[in-house]
């Protein structure tokens, strides 16, 4: 007989709960938790198609190693015998720097990603981390960490009370959000609509959630941070700003205005190719909202300006009063945060601690562009990275200039890929440790919840049991973790106890913590679980701000509803001042760069990326239900350009810039501006060696070939995949 189980969806940020059907060991279907306590029902087709991802047959089952230049199926003994014989000699050999470690986005969407990746670095002692973040949300986490001292104190809008929304480079319709957890986006922004709010877009793609907007803007590319600059110009100029509450603990109001005193919607009209009543129409309609709430995402990050866009972003949030404050921005409160503490200054933060060792590029919370991974190792000399570790990783798709890291992951000297597919990237490794299918994993979002709409906390045990031959994904990266660190043979409950005993000795000690004055060795056997990360996870919950335990998450299998976004100002700064600095040196050093943009104008095309629903990066391309239709790789252009250019529907061009040139399919269409061509991420599943049947008979080309690298936002090192210039021509 079927059984059903109930599972946090891991495919997107959404982080709906669906309802799994269950015949056997095998997921049969997936439909919303109508019971749910923050997704009431909604889903996607990522995750209807939770099944098919679950069971796909070019899931790696065992491990592989590299034996005479062939991946071979190996036992998780030899596995981890082969790890620890190679890196820790090489480490002894070229020192602790020559490791490189890369997280995928995959990562973030499990427990053992949350857990295990800070204890490898840590047993490393690299400083070589490279994410999807610099290919991505970087340029928020610095903003964040310049303005309050802290990378992820990032607000994010109150969806379900504001009055107004302004949208710049994001399509939640389509993407379901990112830094900000909302289920059933669109059915937010409907109903923010039939309340009598209002919704505007700014996007140079007519997208889904362009298409609900009460208004729609289409700039050029890239001027983002020119326009967001006139809109706080305009609100200072005309005595529209009403900082309240945020503004009385910022320091820089005064002086802001003179820094943003060149940017007038005069000015920067031209540049972003709108006009300056458009401009200041709406900068005095976000000023006049009872309460707005200002967003921005990757179109806005992964541009020339991103930080300086992602700052202004929420400098806009400030003047308008709506930074902390039910229906503005406001700072979630996740269940595994830390218990609040009495507010005081912090440490701050600090860019460019170190730097890379090739081009010098300076570090931006702890990690280094991603885009310069490949020359990290291909040049030579002390501290080349001769070692790779990926974990749910695949750069050779999603980093720029895919082919010249696809040579330089050749010539490492060992290479251990922590993924469930032999993909563009993974088929490289020495040693691939594939996880089991999510089905046969717990799963808590302790990444997400920070970024959510509303504050909840759910957990689900693994809905099907271990399959035999399958390790569970915690336990794949804790033995990773002691193969490299020099103790392989021990228990991975090592390093949970470790990680358990550490930080209830800190917390006993601590005032201010919950368990103040306690005893660790009680406190720790009073944890429930039956596993070390289930142990962890009860930690965490106990010292959280709302005290609860794992037994009371599985006792409300649909979760726990923790209630609305609340002000947390003064307690989330951490800077040195203890206030808001509006204006940090690295932003203030930033901005006559953006005013020698006023006079910049594109010569001729640019590319932007897109989304679809049914995508996500380059890992949902192997099941069939999420391929085809509408979701294709084609080269979207506009009538007016495809006229001048001779291109046709469904014909062929050639498209070209600093990295190198593609060919692709066009399709015309007037979704995109003139002067704007519209290529998706993640595509490109067209080389030797990977185990990928369904993408690669549908591979698609790789938009990130057209980069070499170079263009990078100075302050965060993310990628500017947006905004870049192309040449185009047709193909017979």
């Amino acid at each position: 007989m079927p059984r059903t189980a109930l599972r946090i969806c891991p495919l997107c940020e959404a982080t709906c709960g669906l309802t799994l059907t269950i015949e056997g060991t095998t997921v049969t279907g997936a439909r919303g938790d109508r019971d749910d306590v923050f997704s009431r029902g909604f889903i996607c087709p990522k995750g209807a198609a939770f099944g098919a991802l679950d069971a796909d047959p070019d899931r790696l089952r065992t491990p592989l190693v590299r034996r005479d230049g062939r991946l071979r199926e190996a036992s998780w003994e030899e596995a981890y015998e082969v790890i620890a014989a190679a890196v820790p000699a090489l480490v002894r050999e070229h020192g602790a720097q020559s490791v490189g470690v890369v997280l995928g986005n995959p990562n973030v969407h499990t427990m053992a990603g949350a857990l295990y990746p800070p204890l490898l670095l840590k047993a490393l002692g690299t400083r070589n981390l490279f994410t999807a973040s610099t290919l991505d949300q970087m340029p928020k986490h610095v903003s964040s960490g310049l303005l309050f001292g802290d990378p992820f104190a990032i607000p994010v809008p109150d969806l379900d009370r504001t009055d107004f929304l302004l949208l710049l480079g994001a399509n939640p319709v389509e993407s379901n959000g990112s830094l900000c957890t909302a289920p059933d986006f669109p059915g937010r922004l409907k109903a923010l609509r039939a309340r009598g709010g209002t919704l505007v877009v700014v996007d140079p793609r007519r997208t889904r959630t362009a298409v609900l907007a009460d208004r729609h803007l289409a700039p050029r590319p890239g001027s983002d941070a020119l326009l967001l600059a006139a809109l706080a110009h305009t609100l200072l100029a005309e005595g529209l700003a009403a900082p309240g509450a945020a503004g009385e603990r910022a320091e820089g109001l005064g002086e802001l205005a003179d820094a943003l005193a060149r940017f007038t919607p005069e000015a920067v009209a031209p540049a972003c190719d709108l006009t300056a009543d458009e401009i200041r129409s709406l900068a005095r309609e976000l000023a006049a909202a009872p309460t707005a709430a200002v967003y921005g995402r990757i179109g806005s990050c992964t541009a020339e300006y991103g930080t300086l866009a992602s700052w202004l972003i929420d400098v806009l949030n400030i003047l308008t009063g709506n930074l902390d404050r039910p229906g503005g921005a406001l700072f979630p409160l996740s269940a595994t945060d830390r218990a609040p503490r009495p507010a005081r200054p912090g440490k701050g933060f600090d860019l460019g601690r170190w730097r890379s060792r090739v081009s010098g590029h300076p570090e931006a919370k702890g990690e280094l562009p991603t885009a310069a991974l490949a020359e990290e190792i291909e040049t030579p000399g002390d501290g080349r990275i001769r070692a790779l570790i990926a974990i749910a990783a695949n750069p050779v798709l999603s980093a720029p200039d895919g082919r010249r890291l696809d040579a330089a992951l050749a010539g490492l000297d060992f290479m251990i890929s922590v993924d469930p597919y032999l993909n563009e990237t993974s088929r490289h490794a020495h040693v691939v440790l594939p996880p089991p299918p999510p089905s046969q994993s717990a799963h808590f979002d302790f990444a997400f919840n920070a970024f959510a709409v509303r504050n909840q906390a759910r957990y689900s045990p693994r809905a099907v049991p271990l399959e035999e031959g399958r390790m569970d994904e915690c336990e794949v990266h804790a033995r990773l973790i002691l193969a490299v660190s020099g103790l392989h043979g021990a228990s991975p409950d090592v390093l949970d106890d470790r990680v358990i005993a550490d930080t209830l000795v800190r917390e006993v000690a601590d005032p201010h913590s919950p368990l103040f004055g306690g005893d660790p060795q009680r406190e720790a056997r009073a944890l429930t679980g039956s596993t070390g990360p289930e142990r962890r996870l009860d930690m965490m919950l106990r010292l959280g701000p709302y005290g609860l335990t794992l037994d009371e998450l599985r006792k409300r299998p649909h979760g726990i509803d923790l209630g609305p976004l609340s002000p947390r100002l003064p307690g989330v700064l951490k800077t040195r001042s203890g206030r808001i600095e509006l204006l940090p040196g690295p932003i203030v050093a930033e901005l006559p760069r953006l005013r020698e943009a006023l006079a910049e104008r594109p010569a001729g095309l640019v590319l932007v990326g897109r989304r679809h629903l049914r995508s996500n990066n380059s890992w949902l391309h192997n099941v069939p239900a999420l391929v085809g239709g509408s979701n294709r790789c084609t080269l979207q252009v506009h009538p007016q350009d495809a006229d001048r250019l001779g291109l046709t529907d469904g014909g062929r061009a050639r498209i070209t810039a600093d990295g190198g040139s593609l060919e692709v399919p066009v399709e015309i269409t007037d979704a995109v501006r003139t002067g704007v061509v519209s290529l998706p991420h993640g595509w490109g599943h067209d080389r030797a060696g990977s185990r990928l049947s369904v993408a690669r008979a549908v591979p698609g080309a790789n938009v990130n070939q057209l980069l070499d690298g170079s263009r990078l936002d100075p302050l965060s090192g993310t990628a500017v995949l947006n905004g870049f210039p192309v040449e185009l021509a047709p193909l017979p």
